[in-house]
């Protein structure tokens, strides 16, 4: 009966907003929450709408970009092991140079959710597990019942410096309005 609970668990945990790293978080929420809190709910609404989105943008040009918020590139994908095909399956690695994440950064998986409390960018439902699996740098299996393997950490969700001083100009330029 526990592991029926702890499994119905894991699909409602898997199912909600995974939202970026709430220590990344802690700094901005310090100053900008007082600022926040005194706007009026509608204009504070609009405001975190559009600063999200903004920040959906940002995040998903840097996944298009391959790079961790720290600035460094991803790391490659792994090489396939074993012999080649011949014949007509023989031109391979189109997938392997192809940009990873393509369509996980389009708006369709990439959501934004803005509430009266704050902001959330991030992922939901599977596509929060395999970006999780790749963000934490955690071990799962490649096909649903074949081999598992370590995937190297790629930071999908994270702030930049930029992302910093992004947020703080919109916060004084709409107080100063």
């Amino acid at each position: 009966m526990a592991a029926a609970a702890r499994r119905r668990d894991r699909r409602q945990t898997d199912r909600r907003h995974r939202p970026m790293n709430d220590d990344l978080t802690a700094p901005i929420e310090a100053w900008a929450g007082e600022l926040l809190s005194k706007l009026a709910a509608p204009n504070r609404r609009a405001l975190l709408l559009k600063i999200a989105r903004e920040l959906r943008k940002r995040q998903s040009a840097r996944i298009a970009a391959q790079k961790n918020p720290d600035g460094s590139a991803y790391d490659p994908r792994k090489r396939k092991r074993g012999r080649r095909k011949a014949g007509a399956r023989a031109s391979v690695g189109r997938i392997k140079r192809q940009a990873m994440f393509a369509k996980l950064r389009t708006a369709k998986w990439l959501k934004v959710e803005v509430t009266d409390g704050g902001l959330a960018v991030g992922f939901e439902g599977r596509v929060a597990q395999i970006a999780a699996v790749h963000q934490e740098g955690q071990r799962a299996p490649v096909d649903p019942h074949g081999p598992t393997y370590r995937y190297p950490r790629r930071v999908l969700l994270g702030f930049t410096d930029a992302d910093h001083s992004f947020i703080r100009d919109m916060l004084v330029e709409h107080i100063n309005s």
